[in-house]
């Protein structure tokens, strides 16, 4: 039986906005993860009997009070695992009124029944990018055998795919493709953490200014640890495609920083690792975690003038803005948002 809600708020929510949205799911169950900036997982197994409504009845709950209480419309995907319920949002985005065009679904739940025939039929057609973990690179090796669908990535052998792709990742992907997802969802709180997204007027093909737009949001992401004397030690990069599948990569930094040339640095890595090539993008989205005082982080001593320079310049920039606004001084690179 479905129990398992992907909620997905439109537009993305400020951090106290976001905050009161999760203690709205706590009012329906207790087990709920964040996810932020924009959604979260809730197991409603337990509320079921309680509230007298099936999963996708108290989706519409959720969805009327996010709109009653904060003006936040929501996508709610409702299935028996979490990443059936995510996928049944994502096609609920894609396939909304507004999302073919502007890429914001006027809001709605989507529901995959918990029968395995009506799991092979929602699964059928997916192509291997909409799996978890399958980014283009893997999609493309896939591909090359002939595994351009969930469906023919289900019926493969077993050890054809570990041929494929290796053992271990290969028994996921055959997983992930018959529906099947152990993982729970696991109550949580939201990390200290600052996020930020660009999305294309158009699915962008160019890596170019993929870059452009990874510069502006690392710009933008250490102006604001800065501003508030704060550093990261993690970023995460999520690239989100024309279909509305997605690709996360996250990668500890070397130390605790807000310096803008090492977070847009950490960007690119992580951006020219997935080997994009002719992925139609849709948006990307950067994301500074395990926030921690400035006062309180290391900083290793270097004898390199450029990156002395490098951190003087970005100081001065840092308080012309804040004499003469945002727009004052940006990297050469900006990219303006869409």
């Amino acid at each position: 039986m479905p129990h398992v809600l992907y909620v997905r708020f439109h537009p993305t929510p400020g951090e106290d906005v976001y905050q009161g949205l999760l203690t709205l799911l706590g009012e329906l169950t207790p087990v709920v993860e964040a996810l932020p900036p924009d959604a979260a997982l809730a197991d409603v197994r337990g509320a079921l009997r309680y509230f007298g409504r099936d999963a996708a009845g108290l989706a519409e709950i959720v969805r009327v009070r996010a709109l009653a209480r904060y003006g936040v419309d929501c996508t709610v995907g409702v299935a028996a695992n979490p990443m059936l319920a995510r996928m049944a949002a994502q096609e609920s985005d894609a396939s909304g009124p507004e999302g073919g065009r502007s890429g914001r679904a006027a809001g709605s739940v989507r529901t995959v029944p918990g029968d395995p025939d009506a799991v092979a039929a929602f699964l059928a057609r997916k192509p291997p990018t909409a799996l978890p973990g399958v980014g283009p690179a893997t999609a493309r090796t896939l591909s090359a055998y002939g595994l351009d669908s969930a469906a023919r990535i289900a019926a493969a052998p077993l050890s054809t795919l570990q041929r494929i792709l290796g053992v271990a990742t290969a028994r996921r992907v055959h997983a992930w493709a018959r529906g099947v997802d152990p993982a729970p969802v696991t109550p949580n709180a939201p990390a200290r953490a600052m996020g930020a997204e660009h999305r294309f007027r158009h699915d962008e093909l160019d890596p170019v200014r993929r870059r452009r737009a990874l510069l502006t949001l690392a710009d933008g992401l250490g102006v604001r640890l800065r501003t508030s004397g704060q550093v990261a030690t993690a970023l995460s990069l999520t690239v989100r495609y024309a279909d509305r599948s997605t690709t996360t990569r996250s990668r500890t930094l070397t130390e605790p920083t807000a310096h803008t040339p090492a977070l847009t640095a950490a960007a690119y890595a992580l951006h020219d690792a997935l080997g994009l090539q002719r992925a139609r993008v849709r948006s990307v989205a950067l994301r500074v975690e395990g926030l921690v005082d400035a006062e309180l982080a290391p900083h290793q001593l270097t004898f390199d003038p450029a990156d002395e320079k490098s951190r003087r310049l970005e100081a001065a920039a840092d308080r012309a803005r804040a004499r003469f606004g945002d727009s004052a001084i940006r990297p050469a690179g900006f990219l303006d948002v869409a």
